[in-house]
């Protein structure tokens, strides 16, 4: 019984590593897409965020400043989607896929000028890296039955940027249900020309709501490269920005069903590697491919209506004036 605990926590343990991610950019999305912007470039923003973070902590040694580096990269991608679909009523998808098809190309471009390493950046040694930190009473507790394990194994021993992005739950549903600024957000993804009639300029709420979403994406991406992994390879964000729009939408643009749909992806993401060489009934040894493409595959079901349609925000992807 006491193995089965300790085997379930670290599943839990690997799973929230898994979904820090998903968590930051699905809580990116959900505040941009809320004011009435598509942001299907989370892909390009973790992306960029991880290279800019491993090359800043690369050149400098410091991982507040590849952190830093990796915010101010993600927002200024979000301004350039902000530039292209708010200032100049641009369609959101193009310029999102767009900014994804730049990240991808010029991260390698730039790694290559910087460090002549196919794109990548040399690994980072672990002094280099976020630390793991241990919180109040883990050693204290580490004898207690269950309830020991529990706050070792699983709440304790991350690094800052999953406290970060657990944080950030609670936080945007403040920001969203209970704050001024958050009501008029709604409602510029909603009633954009409403918002506008009553003397709020839409435009300005978008743009916070995008500057907002850098800022998350770029917390991912450094955790990504610098906290998860040890450096940055091409394309390492290997879609998890398509799967926190997916988390979003299965979450109908709500924080707490979103953080679920990210928890239950780093499950099965988590599982993937307990599950290679599992012998099946009549089916016998699970191939290592479908494990692989669990997560994706359940993108594809939830996608599809499985669990219901989910209500967009009314005014999602139309620019303020626009009727159709």
């Amino acid at each position: 019984m006491a193995e089965t605990w300790i085997d379930l926590l670290r599943l839990l343990d690997g799973a929230l590593r898994l979904a820090t991610p998903l968590i930051l950019c699905a809580m990116a999305g959900l505040v941009s897409e809320r004011s009435g912007v598509i942001n299907i470039a989370l892909e390009g923003k973790l992306l960029t965020g991880a290279f800019t973070a491993a090359a800043a902590v690369t050149l400098t040694g410091s991982v507040a400043v590849g952190l830093a580096a990796a915010v101010c990269a993600a927002t200024m991608l979000s301004m350039v989607h902000g530039f292209a679909c708010i200032t100049h009523r641009g369609e959101q998808i193009i310029s999102g896929v767009a900014i994804n098809i730049v990240a991808a190309g010029l991260t390698v471009v730039a790694g290559n000028a910087l460090f002549r390493q196919g794109g990548h950046t040399p690994p980072l040694a672990s002094d280099d890296r976020f630390p793991a930190l241990t919180l109040p009473f883990a050693e204290t507790l580490a004898a207690v039955p269950v309830l020991g394990p529990f706050w070792g194994e699983l709440v304790s021993g991350h690094t800052l940027p999953v406290y970060l992005a657990l944080a950030s739950v609670p936080v945007v549903w403040w920001l969203i249900y209970r704050s001024r600024f958050g009501l008029r957000l709604r409602a510029a993804g909603e009633l954009p020309e409403a918002v506008e009639s009553a003397g709020v300029s839409v435009t300005v709420l978008r743009y916070r709501g995008l500057l907002i979403a850098g800022v998350l994406c770029g917390v991912a991406g450094a955790y990504l490269s610098t906290g998860h992994g040890g450096g940055f390879v091409r394309d390492m964000s290997a879609g998890k920005g398509f799967l926190a729009l997916a988390a979003l939408i299965f979450g109908r643009w709500k924080p707490w069903p979103v953080l679920f749909a990210c928890l239950l992806f780093g499950v099965l993401d988590a599982a993937a590697p307990r599950l290679h060489g599992l012998e099946v009934p009549l089916l016998g040894t699970v191939p290592v491919a479908l494990v692989s493409v669990l997560p994706y595959g359940l993108t594809v079901v939830l996608l599809a209506g499985f669990f219901g349609r989910a209500e967009a925000p009314g005014a999602l992807g139309r620019p303020p004036g626009r009727t159709g």
